[in-house]
């Protein structure tokens, strides 16, 4: 019989908006989700599904899983450099400690920046390579929305991204990852990593074509070619001001380099032709809400799309919903708006009461003004969660209000104002506060992509509304200081001088 392995397993991982006013502490780890060793809940999150996935593949196995610290923040700007080290730091020193082990396993999401680190990631695997040492198996789940510089994948020996926008994979990609590492581990496999730069910095929702076909693809060649190990893509994150920012191929195969290459290669130049067809039709926050007002068959959902705190924004936009009190809309529910301090307001005031309130656009230029209304207090929530798939995503404490007309009567337009950044994932949004999201004739939501597999069974239309510039969209302008200028569309054919390939 065989020793068991020793494998180490914990995740650091956020997404960092590079031109976010708002910091993140260690204080936005701990409110989102900080598991000390051992401690991370049974239910998987975005970037730490290699935890409670490698519980069931080590008992099945009988082999040691030795669990350390798992954090994630919800995105926003830099991280404090304090906060980073504090937790790599924490995180290494468990590492150390449990040595020596045979593997180590991290999730990552791979756009963190942090004060003073422009990859943190990749001074982070860095770190515990040199911990470790070269035969010791080093691998990682990530998000597609990230930064892969080469010190990353000199540091690891392969890597798994999410397939999906919306992410809806990332248990089933966490599988794929511990499969390879059991493989690998058991010597039935050698994985190469090969990567291929589309020089190009696009939004690739899968939610649609072409992106949906060309990842279905992805899944076919992944099964019907035996060197073939994982595909990924890695999307960039265009609000990360990196150099190495923009968009990758990514094979992993078994002991085959150059055929790894040439797939990459191949695949890569695929996703460079179709450049800038790949993201949603939008229109901007007038047409939306004309065309919501209009419709005759409910509920119409107006997706903020990049008041997006999924991306690193504050998430307290006005735009759209002073636009929709401009025209009166009503059976109105907004979710969500950010504002702490008017969350507190409410929650001193009570349910019921009714009170001036100002609340929103006070984050950043092009949020739109702050809504200055009278409104009635209609629920308090001080945990508010939804759902994300199989994981809970924390919202509260917060707020539901009514706005009310100067004769005190409702307008038709209620509002949820929260505390802890969130992105809008699911209906259980709404639920959460009280609202029935189905007995509304628009909705209106803060998120760019994530939100489309929950809500596309339950409303009528999705219109996605570009309303201000929160958020840094488009990277043919966007003010870089890093961000290389060879790459689609900061340069018309980065291809052209110098391999013939450009498409």
């Amino acid at each position: 019989m065989t020793n068991p392995k020793r494998i180490f397993v914990a995740a650091l991982a956020t997404e960092t908006n590079t031109f976010s006013p708002i910091v993140i502490d260690r204080r936005g780890f701990e409110e989102s989700l900080y598991a000390p060793p051992g401690q991370h809940p049974a239910t998987p999150t975005l970037c730490t599904a290699p935890i409670p996935v490698g519980r069931r593949v080590c008992a099945e196995k009988g082999w040691e899983l030795i669990e350390g610290t798992a954090a994630w923040a919800d995105p926003a700007g830099l991280i404090s450099r304090g906060a980073y080290e504090g937790l790599r730091d924490e995180i290494l020193a468990q590492l150390r400690a449990a040595l020596p082990v045979d593997a180590v396993v991290l999730g990552l999401h791979g756009a963190m920046v942090a004060q003073g680190y422009l990859d943190p990631e990749g001074d982070f695997t860095a770190r515990v390579r040199e911990i470790v040492g070269p035969d010791v198996l080093v691998c990682a789940e990530i998000d597609p929305h990230s930064h892969l510089t080469a010190k990353r994948v000199a540091a690891l020996d392969f890597f798994v991204a999410f397939k999906e926008f919306p992410h809806t994979d990332f248990v089933d990609r966490a599988e794929d990852l511990w499969r390879i590492a059991v493989d690998t581990l058991e010597g039935r496999v050698k994985p190469v990593v090969s990567v291929f730069d589309c020089r190009m910095i696009d939004v690739f929702p899968t939610s649609r074509q072409p992106m949906r076909g060309f990842v279905d693809r992805l899944f076919g060649i992944e099964d019907s070619d035996p060197k073939v190990l994982s595909l990924s893509v890695i999307h960039g994150f265009m609000a990360g001001d990196v150099p190495e920012m923009g968009t990758k191929m990514v094979a992993v195969t078994d002991g085959e380099p150059a055929h790894g290459a040439m797939l990459a290669r191949r695949l890569g130049l695929e996703l460079y032709a179709n450049r800038g067809r790949h993201l949603m039709p939008s229109t901007d926050e007038i047409t939306a809400v004309g065309q919501a007002m209009a419709a005759t068959s409910h509920p119409i959902l107006i997706a903020d799309m990049w008041d997006n705190p999924g991306g690193g924004t504050a998430g307290d936009s006005t735009v759209v919903l002073k636009e929709l009190m401009a025209r009166g809309a009503r059976g109105v529910a907004v979710g969500t708006i950010w504002d702490p301090v008017a969350v507190q307001l409410c929650f001193v005031a009570g349910e019921g009461a009714e009170m001036p309130l100002r609340f929103g656009g006070k984050s950043a230029p092009m949020t739109g003004d702050p809504v200055d209304a009278t409104v009635r207090i209609v629920a308090l929530n001080e945990k508010a969660e939804m759902m994300f798939g199989s994981s809970v995503v924390p919202f509260g404490p917060a707020a539901r209000v009514a706005l009310l007309d100067g004769a005190g009567a409702e307008t038709g337009i209620e509002v949820i104002l929260n505390t802890v950044r969130a992105q809008n994932y699911d209906p259980s949004l709404f639920t959460a506060m009280g609202i029935d999201p189905l007995a509304q004739k628009i909705l209106v939501i803060k998120s760019t992509n994530h939100f489309y597999a929950a809500f596309r069974p339950v409303v009528s239309d999705i219109l996605y509304c570009s309303a201000g510039r929160p958020y840094p969209n488009d990277p043919a302008t966007n003010p870089y200081r890093f961000v290389r200028d060879d790459i689609w569309p900061r340069r018309a054919d980065p291809f052209a001088d110098s391999t013939g390939d450009a498409a």
